[in-house]
């Protein structure tokens, strides 16, 4: 469904655009730098809303197409495209990242320029992943995000840094460079009449693709993306990325980044090969109840706030991949809802995280106490994002799991049995979490003449957009729920030919 206006385009390219004005800018005045910065992230967002507005629900076909050549002589093209499958995720980041930019408004002192162009920077990355309709062009946004993330982990990061933006880079590189030899394979075993990178096309043409091909091909486009989710056992890189990450790092990178793996999955592999995909089910499947079970278990014995939600990813990831390979319609739904929940309700985590760092300096749970008394905003704002993060009825985290588990019971019931587990280890690690922090004893403090000031109006206006929707997507899911609807029935009828 061409559209006249490239808004993909415009939308893909801000925020890089306000990223190279951050550099190449002479005047060194830190306010400024901010404001440009979060200026660029807030335009991107405002002009990304008339794609939800603007979206049909009725049609799976993609919407606001903008194709123009890139390299004849390989066909292959700059298209780009959202469906019912990517426009939430594209929504997702552009609402996340001015929030993102706004979070180091003071905690981040060195650098300025080079910072917010990262982070503009890696926006651009992200959003190219979600709308590139083209393998190569996918794979170079894919490349693209690692860089600016890279250096927001080594540069910005925490004592620890530097290795946890090598190891970041080394697991994520790794699997990108098989996904990229699968990528040429497809291309030459296409042939020279039909060769091609066109996603939609590529569907079409696979369907004949041998059982022993879709296999090879299915583990090399899977393994770069369970990296990336993180499945279990790749996400040893995860906890080190998340605690040497600088706040604004953490919420992109468990807000929109690890979306990039299970969007992978629902945009390649179970299209392009799905025999393997019913293979492999049983296999994913069991992997994700372990991951379910594993990271509650290790947020359970967590003292560093940071790496206990760290591990929380990888339980609450776990789900979103139970629900995508249940291969039916309240599964895959599922898992795509519970992407958008875990972007706005662990990044929200990690932003209070950050809040809280900047005025104590320690991430050890045993160094706090008593903040519902000492700071009543913090803490009230703190229990809706907990709720919200277990699946309290009334949030979003509730209709997500719910759908997770009721595709994962049509599909075996032993694997959704065992899934349910992690609801209790998750409302275990959370709200002890929150008992501890908010209603604990409070800790003697060197300087008790000095109370901990409550959350400033900056901070307020940071939070209260993630509140209210974490509220909206609880109470009214069907507005968000009606524009997978027909993608993901697509993406059923190629699962079943």
């Amino acid at each position: 469904m061409p559209t006249t206006f490239p808004i993909l385009t415009l939308i893909t390219f801000l925020p890089a655009v306000g990223g190279l004005l951050l550099l190449l800018r002479r005047d060194e005045g830190d306010s400024e730098t901010r404001t440009l910065a979060f200026l660029f992230s807030g335009v991107t967002f405002l002009a990304s809303l008339p794609l939800f507005f603007g979206f049909r629900n009725d049609t799976a076909a993609l919407q606001f197409v903008d194709v123009r050549p890139w390299i004849p002589a390989l066909n292959i093209q700059y298209k780009v495209g959202v469906d019912g499958i990517s426009l939430l995720l594209v929504l997702l980041t552009t609402f996340l990242m001015p929030l993102a930019v706004l979070c180091g408004w003071k905690a981040v002192e060195r650098h300025l320029k080079a910072y917010y162009a990262c982070l503009l920077f890696l926006e651009t990355g992200m959003i190219g992943v979600f709308v590139s309709m083209d393998l190569i062009l996918f794979y170079v946004f894919w490349e693209v995000m690692l860089i600016p993330m890279y250096f927001l982990i080594g540069v910005w990061g925490g004592p620890r840094r530097v290795y946890a933006a090598v190891k970041f880079f080394i697991y994520t590189m790794t699997g990108s460079l098989l996904m990229f030899a699968a990528i040429l394979y497809l291309y030459i075993y296409l042939g020279t009449p039909d060769r091609t990178f066109d996603v939609e096309l590529l569907v079409m043409r696979l369907r004949g693709l041998p059982f022993g091909a879709q296999m090879v091909l299915f583990l090399a486009f899977g393994l770069a993306f369970a990296i990336k989710v993180p499945v279990f056992p790749f996400h040893t890189w995860l906890p080190d990325a998340h605690v040497e990450a600088p706040t604004a790092g953490s919420v992109v990178l468990a807000g929109v980044l690890l979306k990039m793996g299970t969007y992978g999955f629902l945009r390649f592999c179970l299209p392009f090969f799905p025999d393997a995909s019913h293979a492999v089910m049983p296999l994913v499947s069991i992997l994700a109840v372990v991951g379910i079970l594993y990271g509650g278990l290790m947020a359970l014995a967590q003292e560093d706030i940071k790496k206990l939600i760290a591990y929380s990813s990888v339980s609450h990831l776990g789900y979103v991949m139970l629900g995508i390979f249940a291969l039916n319609l309240r599964g895959i739904e599922g898992g795509l809802y519970q992407m958008l929940n875990h972007g706005l309700s662990t990044g929200a985590l990690f932003l209070l995280i950050g809040m809280i760092y900047e005025r104590t300096h320690t991430r050890d749970v045993k160094a706090y106490g008593g903040l519902a008394k000492a700071v009543p905003l913090y803490a009230v704002a703190l229990m809706i994002v907990t709720l919200s993060s277990i699946g309290l009825p009334g949030l979003n985290g509730f209709v997500g799991e719910f759908l997770i588990l009721l595709g994962a019971f049509e599909a075996n019931w032993l694997y959704a049995t065992l899934g349910a587990l992690g609801l209790v280890l998750g409302a275990v690690y959370m709200l002890g979490l929150y008992q501890r922090m908010a209603f604990g004893p409070q800790p003697a403090r060197a300087a008790a003449e000095h109370p901990l000031e409550d959350l400033t109006t900056r901070e307020l206006c940071i939070l209260a957009p993630i509140l209210t929707l974490l509220f909206v997507l609880g109470l009214c899911p069907n507005v968000f729920l009606r524009t997978m609807d027909a993608s993901v029935n697509l993406l059923l009828a190629h699962l079943a030919v």
